[in-house]
């Protein structure tokens, strides 16, 4: 019997880790990919005492701590939490855990662009992940679908190599950081199209361009999409959880969730500022609530 267990390996979760073990909590981290989504972040420069550094390092230096402390890492997807009497059990496809408290850091994963081929076309020109595939498309016409600030700091990796960028987003104005706006700016290789969405992507064996619903028409070779994200939140349901009407796990700023010892953290919640440092902070607050329900309650 574990006094916790993190569902997620991202840094919210590995920021739970961290603190669990400083409160001398028996802690397993299950998570499907150790490090999460940042570890697919090309730069990471708003992370305080880190002026630049790669969400990879920023993932490794957390997990690293997380285990110098002595937390314990299971590589798996969490199939099923049920409650038991003294707490959870915790089931993947080959084994299950039980624990007295839990810490739901599921976070995200990435929404998929409804549009004619984006399916049919994934892996044949069409990706999520600027960071791992941009490299593919040197010298080449690619566009980035979107426009938050994660839509744009793609689009400055596919300008590293590619000839040239689309920025194709359904608003009226690109939602970017200064800083990160003024790169777009700098760079000759980069194009915006506001005001129009993305109806087609065509093509035979591999992507060869895009229809609009302004009536153009534009040939390239891959398509990034970034579009925002789905909370990964169907463990906390079945849990009986409360979610809000966007699926995220509704805590209040302890971190806790309407069922007592269970506890969440990090994009899967519905907190409103979504960044690393603050999901390691609702992780570290989350342990910290955990260790005292534990010194209420045993």
């Amino acid at each position: 019997m574990y006094d916790l267990i993190v569902i997620g390996s991202g840094v919210a979760g590995l920021g739970s880790a961290v603190y669990a073990r400083r409160f001398e909590m028996k802690t397993l981290v299950i998570g499907d990919a150790e490090g999460g989504t940042i570890t697919l972040t090309h730069l990471v420069e708003n992370y305080p005492g880190f002026k630049s550094l790669s969400g990879l390092e920023l993932a490794q230096n957390l997990l690293g701590h997380a285990k110098s402390l002595g937390a314990e890492f299971k590589t798996a997807r969490v199939e099923k939490i049920e409650q038991i009497e003294d707490g959870f059990r915790v089931a993947t496809q080959a084994e299950s855990f039980e624990a007295k408290t839990v810490i739901l850091a599921t976070g995200t994963e990435h929404r998929k662009l409804e549009a004619k081929g984006a399916v049919e076309f994934e892996n044949k020109g069409v990706s999520y992940c600027a960071t791992c595939d941009a490299p593919f498309y040197k010298g080449k016409t690619v566009a980035l679908v979107g426009g938050s600030d994660s839509a744009v700091k793609e689009s400055l990796i596919a300008a590293e190599h590619a000839d040239k960028v689309w920025i194709l987003y359904r608003g009226e104005k690109l939602k970017a950081e200064p800083i990160n706006l003024r790169r777009l700016d700098s760079k000759d290789n980069i194009e915006t199209k506001c005001c129009v969405n993305v109806t087609e992507i065509f093509g035979e064996d591999k992507v060869a361009g895009v229809k609009l619903d302004n009536g153009e028409e534009i040939k390239l070779e891959g398509v990034f999409i970034e579009i925002g994200r789905i909370p990964r939140s169907e463990l906390a349901k079945d849990l009986s959880v409360e979610l809000n009407n966007h699926g995220e796990i509704k805590i209040d700023r302890f971190a806790r969730t309407n069922i007592p010892g269970v506890f969440a953290a990090g994009d899967v919640t519905d907190a409103d500022w979504k960044q690393a440092i603050t999901g390691v902070a609702e992780g570290a607050h989350a342990a910290n609530q955990a260790f005292e329900f534990l010194q209420t309650n045993s």
